[in-house]
């Protein structure tokens, strides 16, 4: 299969470099210091007990009219840059390319095909202008909930810290040849997958742990295990969980784990730091609105409060703006 994966970061290079070392025929789209090391060695891999991994990918470049027509093309960029590959991508989209999508929190496309009262409605935090929706087609995409852990060390080096799993699912719940496809086709590189009926409970049950987890360690500097174990972060996190699961279920979502549970998978991952906290320690921009301000928008149009989470969102859209003007991150380290 041909593969493109557009922006090789944590989980956009793991799964390109498993895809490759599967046998797939897999093209990266990156830049900087990262794509001349894959360009130049590779993209390695290092698995959470500490093995290495090499992958030969078939193509690294910048350019994505180089990489040619892809049978799977899976969209690894953080949700706020996507609008920067959307107007290209039918460069690389032939008529029954598959699109995966692995970004954290709602999804632009979250209402397509959904059904029900708010069916096609686009989320005008996540795609205000209407590139994503214009320039990707939705009928394409293939719903993907990512749960590894993992975050590139040095350029061209990505280090897995836990986790195989990506369950999958089509947007309107059928189980089609190409979603079976796509299940043996991740399960062929080593992970774990399975389609489901119905994608967007499984994204709200990540969604849950990415509006908490994520946004109460960028403005604490806490890793997950620290936040779950110190009384008044884990009442906070349960707290936005619950405003969360609110609005949820007023769109028809259903839980599968309680909200005690999933803390408790977050602190068995130990001292990981989240995606948005690696981003606040190196000065890039954060997952602000896929994360938190998509959760606000759906609580909106459900007329549901949501105090917890709006206060949350405020300072770290706050924080966001500050660290982009002074084109700097934060980080804690000793005093002298």
């Amino acid at each position: 299969m041909r593969v493109c994966i557009v922006g090789a970061g944590a989980i956009g290079g793991l799964m390109g470099a498993k895809l490759a070392l599967g046998g797939e025929d897999v093209t990266v789209i990156d830049q900087g210091a990262h794509l001349e090391a894959i360009q130049e060695n590779g993209l390695k891999l290092i698995w959470e007990d500490g093995t290495e991994h090499v992958a030969k990918v078939a193509k690294a470049t910048d350019n994505l009219a180089e990489a040619g027509e892809q049978d799977l093309i899976i969209l690894g960029l953080k949700a706020h840059y996507l609008d920067q590959v959307a107007k290209e991508i039918s460069v690389i989209t032939g008529p029954e390319t598959m699109i995966v999508t692995v970004q954290n929190g709602i999804p632009w496309w979250y209402f397509h095909k959904h059904g029900g009262e708010f069916d096609g409605r686009p989320l005008d935090s996540l795609d205000p202008d209407r590139v994503l929706t214009k320039n990707i087609d939705a009928d394409k995409i293939i719903g993907c909930v990512v749960y590894p852990a993992a975050a590139v060390t040095e350029p061209g080096v990505i280090h897995h810290v836990e986790g195989d799993r990506f369950p999958i699912g089509e947007l309107d719940g059928s189980e089609s040849e190409r979603v079976q496809k796509l299940k043996e086709t991740f399960e062929n590189a080593g992970f774990r997958s399975r389609v489901l009926d119905d994608i967007r409970s499984e994204i709200w049950l990540k969604a849950w742990g990415n509006l908490s987890f994520n946004p109460i360690s960028a403005l604490t500097h806490a890793t997950l295990v620290d936040i779950c174990q110190f009384a008044e972060t884990r009442k906070l996190a349960e707290t936005m969980m619950t405003e969360a699961q609110a609005i949820a279920e007023k769109l028809g979502i259903t839980f599968r784990h309680t909200i005690e549970k999933r803390i408790a998978g977050a602190e068995s991952v130990g001292s990981h730091k989240t995606s948005m906290l690696q981003d606040v320690e190196s000065g890039r921009s954060l997952e602000t609105e896929a994360l938190i301000g998509a959760i606000l928008e759906l609580g909106n149009m459900t007329g549901t409060p949501a105090p917890a989470i709006e206060a949350i969102y405020a300072c770290v859209k706050l924080l966001n703006k500050i660290m982009l003007l002074e084109g700097a991150g934060v980080r804690v380290s000793a005093a002298a």
